[in-house]
């Protein structure tokens, strides 16, 4: 690793080599090949535009569409309101998506337009970018979305935008006519309680019960199903928009993709490349944007990881692959957790203690709403080239896995401290990393957090940091003194990789349960593991290319 590290660096002509050899040899249904061939299955991320105003240039937009790319992502669903600087940006957007052989399509946020008299503004906006080299289009029309809007006249938006469209909108069953539609999106990707809270003992409305709802309504028609790894957002009476709930997705984005590849679907949308305000981003911390509030629960909370971790699952998706081993070709561990456990309380200091307007009906005081439905957990996904043993030390907790080859699920009971995550074959290290994140007992900005830290073995290269203006509001409105918005980290740095071994006076607990190839099954369990298949031949063309850090 630290070899090819050393050779990418200090090769540069290494990367438009591989990406040249990708556009000659891949599968054109891969989705890898720069856009040159449509692929059957697309991979989408949602992208806010409203949080970045601030960006100057189509260049603000070039790390976005090349990591994206590299990730094996087809398009972004550009999320547009009704504001001064959405053509601006939309400009920029277009210009750097073209520049990066990416594409891009409009996703309207129906927050902002109003659905019942925008129809000629919308498809106007249509128009503009229909022809745009950027532009993505499925069945030779252009593709269009929306955030909700089901009271949108569709006929009328079609005979506005200027040319056949492939629309496909977050319309809800039982309210939309999904006859009218091309498609549909399902944004709901969390189990909740079909009223927009967290699920409860008696109202469980699980994801893939909305996939069936949504397929059903759709009856045959192309299907556009979520895909989101966490939810947490806790906006206080220092914003007009106050919120504070959470949606349990603990062991999701593992299982999600896993039941993704044998749903059917023919299109899959992240949720969210960046919308750092709900803790679903996948994107880096340092794409330059504003900042609504989110800094309190961002700040130092790097998601990367969990874009690497899909990578294998998009490739298998474009493939039409049932299992991700095959795109499997080095060993890594990719780890999350809550800062605090949920026993730490912050009542005294938190924002949300305060009274807020409440409009939306999703203001809680304190704790988010349905904090019961979280577990205090260390969650760790290990793709493994061959079968070894998989360590986790969390607080004075040590515990250890047999891993197959393939993709293996733990689950770990949570201790406040440092977290250090290993892979030892024949009594041997191959890699071992504590955490840049210590699970504590501070309440960071005084506040509650139910974001995750996502990290991963061997660590990124380099820092994934909230820039200036993403860290505006991070003090405005805190009931404690500004030293408790740091971070409170482990003793290793971002990038150091640590091979000494193991503590001789730690004992870890093994885990001896069965690993399962039962994707359906749900499991929270301490010291629970699941695991999927076994890889394929290595492919080197593709191996190079998994070896360049996507977070």
């Amino acid at each position: 690793m630290q070899a090819n590290s050393f050779f990418l660096r200090t090769i540069p002509w290494l990367f438009t080599l591989l990406n040249s050899i990708q556009l000659i040899t891949a599968d054109p249904s891969s989705g890898h090949g720069g856009h040159q061939v449509s692929p059957s299955r697309y991979v989408f991320a949602h992208f806010m535009v409203g949080i970045v105003s601030n960006r100057a240039s189509s260049s603000d937009y070039d790390a976005d569409m090349r990591l994206a790319r590299r990730a094996g992502i087809d398009a972004f669903a550009l999320n547009i309101g009704n504001d001064e600087f959405t053509d601006t940006q939309l400009d920029y957007a277009y210009a750097s998506a073209a520049t990066n052989h990416m594409k891009v399509f409009l996703s309207f946020d129906f927050n902002s337009w109003n659905p019942t008299t925008s129809t000629a503004a919308v498809g106007a906006k249509i128009a503009k970018y229909a022809n745009n080299t950027a532009q993505l289009t499925v069945d030779n029309k252009v593709f269009v979305s929306t955030f909700i809007g089901d009271a949108l006249n569709v006929a009328d938006l079609r005979a506005k935008a200027g040319g056949p469209i492939f629309f496909a909108p977050n319309f809800s069953p039982g309210l939309s006519n999904f006859a009218e539609l091309d498609a549909a999106f399902n944004w709901m990707g969390w189990p909740n309680n079909g009223a927009n809270q967290a699920p409860t003992a008696s109202s469980n409305l699980t994801v893939r019960e909305g996939d069936v709802a949504y397929m059903n309504a759709l009856a045959g028609k192309d299907y556009v199903a979520p895909a989101s790894p966490w939810f947490f957002t806790h906006y206080g009476p220092e914003v007009p928009y106050s919120k504070n709930w959470v949606f349990p997705a603990e062991e999701q984005w593992v299982q999600r993709w896993q039941d993704l590849l044998g749903l059917g679907a023919r299109f899959v949308e992240i949720v969210s490349w960046n919308d750092y305000g709900e803790s679903h981003y996948v994107g880096p911390l340092s794409s330059p944007h504003t900042d609504d509030g989110n800094s309190k629960w961002t700040n130092d909370m790097r998601h990367g990881a969990w874009l690497t971790l899909s990578t294998p699952f998009i490739r298998a998706f474009h493939a039409g692959a049932t299992s991700p081993s095959r795109y499997i070709n080095r060993d890594l561990i990719i780890y999350w957790y809550r800062p605090n456990p949920l026993s730490l309380n912050c009542d005294a200091t938190d924002t949300t203690m305060l009274d807020a307007s409440n409009f939306s009906g999703e203001y809680f005081h304190g704790k988010p709403n349905g904090w019961q439905t979280e577990s205090d957990s260390i969650f760790v996904t290990a793709f493994l080239k061959s079968p070894g043993n998989v360590t986790v030390v969390s607080g004075t907790g040590a515990f250890q896995f047999n891993a197959v080859q393939g993709v293996n699920l733990f689950t770990v009971p949570m201790g406040v401290g440092s977290q250090t995550f290993g892979l030892w074959r024949n009594g041997n290290v191959v890699l071992q990393e504590t955490s840049n994140r210590n699970v504590t007992e501070v309440c960071g900005c005084g506040n509650y957090n139910f974001n995750a830290y996502v990290g991963r073995v061997p660590s990124a290269r380099g820092k994934d940091e909230l820039l200036p203006a993403g860290t505006a509001l991070l003090t405005s409105g805190i009931r404690v003194p500004s030293e408790q918005c740091v971070a409170v980290t482990g003793g290793v740095g971002e990038s150091e990789v640590v091979a000494a071994d193991a503590d001789a006076s730690t004992s870890f607990s093994e885990s001896t349960s069965e690993s399962s190839s039962d994707s359906s099954s749900t499991s929270t369990s301490t010291n629970q593991k699941r695991s999927w298949g076994l890889p394929g031949r290595w492919e080197w063309i593709r191996g190079w290319r998994d070896f360049v850090d996507l977070g």
